[in-house]
C-alpha cells in the first residue's frame, strides 16, 4: 500500500459534472474527470484492509459482494497512487476486457463493499477506473491485440451486447475464429441503443468494436438468427454457438389503456432517441419525441432515470416518474449491513436535472397506475394513479390502494420502465432449448452449456435482467468454458 495514512488524510472527492443548464442542451457526456493529483489522492485512500471485499466477486443470499470481475482493486489503486499508470491499466485489463464501459455505467458494486465504506465514504474506485481508461487512450495503450495461436475452431456468438462482446473478445484471444451475429444495424446491444449517449458516448462503443474487428472478430449486422439467418447455417459452419441475446422481452403494464398510442416501452424510446442522434435525418425517421409533452415514466431504476433525462433534452413540458416502492432510507438499515450493496436513496443525474429545471424531484413513491386514458383519436391523454400501502397478505407484501388518493395526471407520452421478464422466445424455440422457471435459457449447473452440448449461453439471456458488469463477467467466463469444450 502506497500511503498507509491516506484514508485518514484525504476525504472522498467526486468530480463535478457539467452544469445542468449546459448539459441538457446536448447529448454529450456530462461527467468531468478529476485532476491527476486529486485522482492520486483518491487512490491513496485505499486501505491495507487485509481481506479486500471490493473484489470478492461472490454472492451472499442473492446479493452481490464486490466486483463480479474480481478486479484486483487494491493493487490497481496502489499503482495509481505511485504514478505507475501503465502498469495499473495493464493490471486492470488482466481481469477486465472493457473498463471503458463499466467506468461509465456500472453502479460500482466494488464501492458498496469497500472496507473504508463501512464507516466512511468508500474509495472512488469507479472514478479511478475511468481515469485509467482515459490514460490508456491518451497514451495509445488501447490498441488491437491479436492472438498468435489459432485452434482451428469456429464459434458463433449471437448478440453483441456486453455479454456477447466479452465472450467474442475472450474467445478470439484464446484462438477461436469468432463471428458475432447482431440483428441491429451496428454492434453494442444496450451499450449502443439502450444507454443514452450522455452516459456512454457511442463513439466509445464503436471504438471498441473497431478494435475487435482489427483483432480478427467478424461481425454480421442486420442478422437475426431464426429469422433471416437460418439455424442450419450456424450448425453447419460453427463448432459451437454462444447465445448472448439478452433479456429483451419488456414487462408490460396490465391496465386499461395500455395499448393506446403514446404508451411506449422505455427501451424503445431510448433506442429511438439514440438512433436520431447517430443517424442522418435521411437515414432514420424518428418515432417518438417528448418536445412540449407531459411525460409520465412508470418505474424507477437506471432505465427510468435515463427516460427522465432524455425527455428533458427533447424539451418535455413536464416529467413525472412513478415508483410503486417506498422511498429508500438515506443510510443503511439494520437488515442491509456492509459489505452488501447499500440499498439507500440515490438521486441520479436525471432527477437532479428535473429538480433544477422543473423545481422538484420527479419521483412520486408508493404510486401506481390504475388506468391510462386516451382521446377520440386513440392517443394517450392522461393517466389515473392511486397511492398504495404495502401490507402483508397471506405472508406476502402486497400493494393495497389507498382510498381517496386517486389522481388524474395529464400525459401525452407514457414510458414504461418496469424492467424485463426474460429473453424473447425465438431462439429458444428455434433451437429447442430448455428454459428455467423464469423463462431464461437453462444451463448445466456450474456451466454455461445448455441442453444441447454445442450450444452455450451467457448474460441476461441466462441469468435474467442484470447489470452490465455481470454480463461482461458471464461472457468472459463462458468463453473459457467454450474453449475448454472445443480444445480441452
Amino acid at each position: 500500500m502506497g500511503k498507509p495514512t491516506g484514508f485518514l488524510e484525504y476525504q472522498r472527492v467526486e468530480s463535478n459534472n457539467r452544469s445542468v443548464a449546459d448539459r441538457t442542451r446536448d447529448y454529450l457526456e456530462f461527467h468531468q474527470e478529476l485532476s491527476l493529483e486529486t485522482t492520486r489522492q483518491q487512490a491513496a485512500r485505499c486501505m491495507d484492509c487485509g481481506v479486500s471485499f471490493c473484489h470478492a466477486a461472490t454472492m451472499v443470499e442473492g446479493e452481490s459482494i464486490g466486483c463480479p470481475l474480481a478486479n484486483v482493486i487494491p493493487e490497481i489503486n496502489d499503482l495509481v497512487y505511485r504514478g505507475i499508470y501503465t502498469a495499473a491499466y495493464q493490471r486492470l485489463r488482466m481481469t477486465h476486457p472493457f473498463p471503458e464501459f463499466t467506468s461509465r455505467v456500472c453502479p460500482a458494486l466494488c464501492e458498496g463493499s469497500c472496507t473504508l465504506g463501512e464507516h466512511e465514504m468508500p474509495v472512488t474506485i469507479k472514478e479511478i477506473e475511468r481515469f485509467l481508461d482515459g490514460y490508456a487512450v491518451d497514451n495509445e495503450l488501447l490498441v488491437a491485440k491479436t492472438s498468435a495461436r489459432r485452434s482451428g475452431k469456429k464459434v458463433a456468438v449471437v448478440g453483441s451486447g456486453p455479454a456477447g462482446l466479452a465472450c467474442a473478445y475472450e474467445l478470439n484471444q484464446l484462438g477461436e475464429e469468432v463471428t458475432v451475429f447482431e440483428r441491429a444495424d451496428r454492434a453494442g446491444g444496450l451499450l449502443m441503443y439502450g444507454i443514452p449517449n450522455m452516459k456512454l458516448d457511442k463513439t466509445i462503443v464503436q471504438r471498441r468494436i473497431d478494435i475487435m474487428q482489427q483483432e480478427g472478430v467478424h461481425f454480421e449486422f442486420n442478422a437475426e438468427v431464426g429469422v433471416n439467418v437460418p439455424l442450419s447455417r450456424l450448425q453447419s459452419e460453427f463448432d459451437a454457438i454462444v447465445l448472448c441475446g439478452g433479456a429483451t422481452k419488456p414487462r408490460n403494464i396490465s391496465v386499461p389503456g395500455s395499448d393506446l398510442s403514446g404508451v411506449v416501452p422505455a427501451v424503445d424510446y431510448l433506442s429511438d432517441a439514440t438512433r436520431q442522434l447517430i443517424h442522418d435525418q435521411g437515414e432514420y425517421s424518428a418515432k417518438f419525441d417528448a418536445q412540449g409533452k407531459h411525460v409520465v415514466v412508470i418505474g424507477g431504476g437506471d432505465t427510468g432515470t435515463d427516460c427522465v433525462a432524455t425527455a428533458i433534452r427533447q424539451g418535455a413540458a413536464s416529467v413525472v416518474q412513478l415508483e410503486i416502492m417506498p422511498e429508500a432510507a438515506l443510510q443503511r438499515q439494520p437488515g442491509n449491513p456492509w459489505p452488501l450493496w447499500p440499498r439507500v436513496k440515490k438521486t441520479d443525474y436525471g432527477q437532479l436535472e428535473a429538480l433544477e429545471i422543473f423545481g422538484g424531484d420527479p419521483r412520486e413513491y408508493l404510486t401506481t397506475v390504475e388506468e391510462i386514458t386516451g382521446d377520440d383519436s386513440g392517443k394517450v391523454c392522461a393517466v389515473n394513479t392511486v397511492r398504495v400501502d404495502w401490507q402483508k397478505i397471506d405472508n406476502r407484501m402486497t400493494p393495497v390502494p389507498v382510498t381517496g388518493s386517486e389522481q388524474t395526471r395529464p400525459a401525452d407520452l407514457v414510458l414504461v420502465a418496469m424492467g424485463f421478464i426474460g429473453p424473447e422466445p425465438t431462439l429458444l424455440d428455434t433451437l429447442g432449448l430448455d428454459a428455467d422457471a423464469r423463462g431464461n435459457i437453462q444451463t448445466i449447473a456450474s456451466s454455461y452449456q445448455t441442453s444441447r452440448s454445442t450450444v452455450f449461453s451467457a448474460g441476461d439471456m441466462r441469468r435474467g435482467q442484470s447489470l452490465v458488469v455481470w454480463a461482461i463477467m458471464e461472457g468472459r467466463d463462458a468463453a473459457q468454458q467454450v474453449h475448454t469444450f472445443l480444445v480441452g
